[in-house]
């Protein structure tokens, strides 16, 4: 199966804050990486203090989205066009249509996305958890949607786990913990995964309780952990490759 990956988040900074090392390693390593953002995040923060008006923020973040994904070698980005905060209303049949058409065109190894909690139970991250893993379901079996292109099994579904990063940081013994399944070296990668962070403007303020101010925010940015939510059994874990077996 060709190594390529999809990532299927919610709103502009998801990308950065939880894979962005890993997209710039396969992206070095010759992958095609795709990503799918399902809003524009207008119901975010437009920073502190505000650097635009209420109205201007989904342009703005979009920017920076855009921003964030040419730092870290994004090669293609899916905006979906749901509201913020609204993504749990979005019609099931609509966005299944949209993702499966992506994946079937796309063509991926390795799908990641939010594990059903959301990591932190957040509507929208529960909500593009729960579309996605239909979707992947659903772009197998050529009777969904025939017109959507050749029906497409992904190898491997792979969920950012129920743990932040900067939680994970913390516990020294966050590898042999259940639910880490992969553990990925992207030491290599720290200043452009900052580079990417730092491009989200309007999130400032997150970002630098989160990372910057981090007492050790390099070991933080060094490594990234995901859970398998199906795929090929592994051998010991974590795993350091998520295509270990496919």
């Amino acid at each position: 199966m060709p190594r390529s990956l999809f990532l299927s988040f919610a709103h502009p900074d998801d990308e950065s804050f939880l894979a962005g090392g890993t997209v710039c390693r396969y992206a070095d390593e010759g992958l095609r990486v795709v990503l799918s953002t399902a809003t524009r995040g207008e119901a975010g923060k437009a920073g502190d203090p505000p650097l635009c008006a209420p109205g201007e923020l989904p342009d703005v973040r979009e920017r920076e989205l855009r921003e964030a994904a040419a730092i870290l070698g994004v090669s293609a980005l899916h905006l979906l066009g749901y509201h913020d905060r609204s993504l749990d209303q979005a019609p099931p049949a609509t966005i299944r249509e949209q993702l499966v058409s992506l994946l079937r065109l796309e063509r991926p190894a390795v799908v990641i996305t939010f594990d059903p909690n959301g990591a932190n139970l957040h509507p929208d991250h529960v909500a593009i958890s729960r579309f996605t893993s239909d979707a992947v379901a659903a772009a197998a079996d050529p009777r969904w949607y025939p017109g959507a292109g050749p029906a497409h099994q992904v190898g491997r579904l792979a969920w950012v786990t129920g743990r932040h990063p900067w939680e994970l940081a913390r516990d020294a013994d966050a590898h042999r913990q259940p639910g880490v399944d992969f553990a990925i070296d992207v030491g290599r990668w720290v200043a452009r995964r900052l580079a990417a962070l730092e491009a989200h403007r309007t999130q400032r303020a997150s970002v630098t309780r989160h990372f910057l101010r981090h007492a050790d925010r390099d070991r933080l940015l060094a490594v990234e952990f995901f859970r398998q939510a199906w795929g090929p059994g592994l051998g010991a874990r974590p795993a350091p490759d998520l295509f270990e077996g496919l």
